[in-house]
């Protein structure tokens, strides 16, 4: 017997050596029961032979009272009695208790392990419920399409057939009589607004029994030519078969059949978990926790971008020492919009910001907001800055923000293909977060995009978007740093320093990203050779292979096409030789390229910004001169100029149409959305047609400048394409040997000499406007640089293109 059961009912009466001797010795109370026993054996009395119970009924009044039922006890016994009884129930107790602890954990453990499969079992209710309203809702419409309904009254009128020949056929009421041969039903549909017996009836359709469905046609007609009634006249009779009526359900029966046999399945069951629809509202952002700071990339690995790196470390540091901000009475900008061409740094930029800021750092693209279901976009910019509200101070990083950040309906450039409801409500939520009510300090957004033309006013004001930082193509200084920590992970044959100088100057126009690319076809050129290191040869190819295009030498070409295409390419050779304000010559070559090109001259442009109505009209004479050799040498012209006549036509309409370069005219300016195709003009027909006189003029004057240049150095064409011929390719210091100096001096844009006094001069000391130039405003400068830069259509080095295919 166990001390557990000490209490129970049985033993609370029995005498205390019963008791005793009741007791296992298994039962692990061993030290309590001999306790008992020596307690019992030093006791005075016969408690053998005592009725005393162990535990008495009712406790006594006092502790002076000797007497208890049914025996007598000695004071000190009694204390002692009533001691091992708070004792005994004291253990008791915590036995039970501990036993109630144990059998409430498992009942934890069964629920919880019961727990998946309740969720299995209501997801399996859902689906049979949706199952058999599938099921009810398919021999519902079967019976509905054979048989006619009792709950719709104009289905059950039943006229008889001189009813129907009398009041209806003989009147001209009839409309049309649908057979049904499987039921010998015939359904009569009067024409609307039909009176029977004198009487308008409200409903027009009813039926009638037919013995011989096969033969009621022929009966019809007989009756109709009882009646007199023309041929052209006569009712129309439809045959209703019951089967092309399953013909019909079959193929939503076969559906559901699927979508069974789909329910049934496992994978299925997975698919429908209900909480992958509640976490379909949920932000899918990419968390950059502050405590693995020094694994991703620091201001230090983005070469160049001193002056928006600048910008964007005063977001670190508020974020860093927000109490020396707040002591000056500064508030840190809500926002900051990175902008740029593509290939700039943006992204480059926002991931040194989420290493080196300390605060955790959400990431999420823009086209991540927007899915198929509507309201999502608008729920996952609320969840994302609810988590960003969580973690304050932190920064919150949107890539490609013209995803959802497009101009609302209603202004220009707005969308218009029917998508604008779910962006326009996405956006809207954005706007609200960023600048509402509900907006608290220490939530920082970054954004980046390369199409802030198309992005809406109110995203872009202070409040939300307070900075506005441009990353713009890469400067010469710039060039040379990026080139240098590209070139720290490649294995060179000499210093970067050694090369990166060079290139910078090789390289006006590129991103970093072409830089990067650069670099990485230079060693993948090294590995194809089996070289140890890169060199020289290898960088310049890269340079070529990212400009021109793979060589291909086995692409074949005709003699005399080859001829052709060695005195086109110097053609454009020789004008840019000889005019004064064109760029330096490269290199000129006739070996066909990958990208369909037959040959190319590259040119070194220059990094300016500003150019003259003569540059531009030097230029358009240097791509005319492909055309014009052609033209001279072989007194016909080929297909091969027509990418350089895209380019002239360009250049004419920019100057004329948007710089301001034509006196008749004059200063007006229209952008290219403004003239683009299917949109209203803003000017007259007749101003848009003195502009295509004034371009076509334009035209015609540089090409008959190209031919005056190429009339008076013929000879110098012949010898340049008959060295061309030999050799395939020339660069600029061969060119020199055959046909001697420019007349306008040596035509270099940046001599290895004069490369340090150029840095320093961009660094701290740029160069002063001359006393007669005129002021003009940065952003006129930039549009009408984009302006030309649109209209050249230019390949990064490269203004005159290669010759097209034939």
């Amino acid at each position: 017997m166990s001390l557990s059961k000490l209490l129970t009912n049985k033993t609370r009466q029995l005498p205390l050596p019963a008791v005793l001797s009741s007791l296992n010795p298994r039962s692990g109370h061993t030290k309590l029961t001999s306790f008992l026993k020596s307690l019992l054996a030093s006791s005075k009395g016969d408690w053998s032979r005592s009725r005393t119970t162990l535990f008495p009924t009712r406790a006594t009044s006092t502790h002076q009272t000797s007497f208890v039922r049914n025996g007598f006890f000695h004071d000190r016994h009694l204390q002692t009695h009533t001691i091992l009884f708070n004792d005994i129930r004291g253990l008791h107790t915590a036995t039970v208790n501990r036993q109630q602890e144990s059998q409430k954990d498992n009942d934890d453990k069964d629920k919880k392990n019961k727990d998946p499969k309740d969720e299995d079992k209501i997801q399996a209710l859902i689906v049979k419920a949706l199952m058999w309203t599938a099921v009810a809702y398919m021999v519902v419409s079967i019976i509905a399409f054979a048989l006619p309904s009792s709950n719709q009254p104009e289905l059950v009128r039943w006229v008889s057939w001189n009813e129907f020949v009398h009041h209806m056929l003989a009147k001209g009421e009839v409309e049309e009589i649908v057979a049904k041969p499987d039921s010998e039903l015939v359904t009569i549909i009067l024409h609307e607004g039909a009176v029977i017996k004198n009487r308008k009836v409200e409903n027009n359709i009813y039926h009638m029994r037919v013995a011989d469905i096969g033969k009621f046609e022929v009966k019809l007609r007989a009756a109709e030519d009882r009646l007199g009634i023309r041929p052209d006249s006569r009712v129309p009779v439809v045959y209703d078969r019951m089967a092309e009526t399953f013909t019909k359900l079959l193929v939503p029966l076969l559906i559901l059949l699927i979508a069974f046999r789909l329910m049934r399945s496992k994978s299925f069951k997975n698919a429908i978990n209900l909480d992958s629809f509640m976490q379909m509202g949920k932000a899918r952002f990419t968390l950059v926790d502050p405590k693995s700071r020094g694994k991703g990339v620091r201001f230090e690995d983005v070469a160049g971008l001193k002056e928006a790196k600048q910008e964007v470390l005063e977001f670190v540091d508020y974020l860093k020492r927000p109490e020396f901000y707040k002591q000056l009475g500064a508030k840190v900008p809500r926002g900051a919009l990175l902008l740029g061409p593509p290939g700039c740094g943006k992204t480059l930029l926002a991931k040194a910001v989420a290493t080196e800021a300390g605060v955790p750092f959400l990431s999420m693209n823009g086209s991540e907001f927007i899915e198929m279901i509507g309201g999502l976009g608008a729920a996952r910019v609320r969840d994302l800055f609810k988590e960003a509200k969580k973690r304050i101070p932190c920064i919150i990083y949107i890539d490609e923000i013209d995803a959802i950040g497009r101009k609302r309906s209603g202004t220009a450039g707005a969308q218009t293909d029917g998508s604008g409801g779910e962006l326009e409500q996405t956006l809207n939520q954005l706007l609200v977060e960023m600048d509402g009510m509900a907006t608290k300090e220490g939530v920082l957004l970054l954004a980046s995009t390369n199409r802030a033309d198309v992005l809406d006013r109110a995203l872009l004001r202070p409040g939300r978007f307070d900075r506005h930082i441009l990353i713009d193509l890469p400067t010469l200084q710039e060039r040379k740093e990026i080139f240098e920590q590209h070139m720290k992970s490649v294995r060179l044959e000499l210093t970067p320093s050694e090369y990166s100088k060079r290139m910078a100057q090789l390289t006006p126009g590129f991103s970093g990203a072409d830089i990067a690319n650069v670099c990485n076809e230079a060693a993948l050129y090294a590995a194809r050779g089996n070289k140890k290191s890169v060199g020289k040869d290898d960088l310049e190819y890269a340079l070529e292979r990212v400009v021109g295009g793979t060589e291909k030498r086995t692409k074949v070409m005709s003699p005399h096409e080859r001829t052709v295409v060695a005195y086109h390419e110097c053609g454009h050779a020789i004008v840019g030789w000889m005019l004064e304000t064109t760029d330096a010559l490269l290199k000129i070559t006739i070996v066909p390229r990958t990208n369909h090109a037959l040959g190319f001259a590259a040119y070194l442009p220059s990094d300016q910004k500003l150019h003259s109505k003569e540059e531009l009209f030097e230029r358009m004479c240097m791509a005319l001169g492909g055309r014009v050799a052609e033209s001279l040498t072989f007194n016909r012209v080929t297909s091969g100029a027509q990418n350089d006549l895209e380019k002239v036509t360009k250049m004419a309409y920019a100057q004329i149409r948007q710089l301001g370069m034509s006196e008749n005219v004059g200063l007006l300016s229209f952008d290219d959305a403004e003239t683009s195709t299917g949109t209203k003009k803003p000017y007259s027909k007749r101003l848009s047609a003195l502009m295509d006189v004034e371009a076509r003029q334009l035209v015609a004057q540089a090409y008959l400048k190209t031919e005056e240049v190429l009339q008076r150095n013929k000879d110098k064409l012949e010898k340049l394409a008959v060295e061309l011929l030999k050799k395939e390719t020339l660069n600029y210091d061969q060119v020199e040997a055959i046909i001697g100096p420019p007349p306008f001096g040596k035509k270099r844009l940046i001599g290895p000499e004069e490369f340090e006094a150029g840095v320093n001069d961009q660094a701290g000391n740029p160069p002063k406007p001359s006393s007669d130039s005129t002021e003009q405003p940065q952003s006129q400068t930039e549009d009408g640089n984009q302006a030309m830069q649109r209209a050249a259509k230019t390949n990064c080095t490269r203004i005159v293109s290669a010759v097209d295919a034939y």
